[in-house]
């Protein structure tokens, strides 16, 4: 997928190695963020961008992914404490390769909420 494919997605893609470090990085994330592309690509995903999400609930489902041989993907819902709001999302991780995983991040929209 070209970036300009990548930025077009309707959803947050974030393209992280097995170890959680950045590759890539769409349009749509950075707008949920606030984070420029730029400012994140080559650094790790659970460590420096987004510590919140160094835990068995997010870092660990990923880690179980990658060793898995049955399982492709993993679908959950998460909420990310952003420096300009708390943000309900679903996340999915997807193995892309053997060294790749895709990190998708869709907003939740819950009834009465402007989330």
């Amino acid at each position: 997928m070209s970036e300009e494919q990548l930025d077009e997605l309707p959803f947050g893609a974030i393209v992280v190695d097995v170890e959680g470090t950045i590759r890539r990085y769409n349009a749509f994330e950075a707008q949920l963020s606030r984070l420029d592309p730029k400012r994140v690509i080559g650094r790790n995903f659970f460590r420096d961008i987004a510590p919140c999400t160094a835990v068995r609930g997010f870092e660990g489902r990923m880690k179980e992914l990658v060793a898995s041989d049955e399982r492709v993907s993993v679908t959950f819902d998460y909420r990310f404490p952003f420096a300009h709001g708390t943000v309900d999302v679903a996340i999915t991780l997807m193995k892309l390769s053997e060294d790749e995983v895709l990190i998708a991040v869709d907003r939740v929209v819950k009834p009465g909420s402007t989330n």
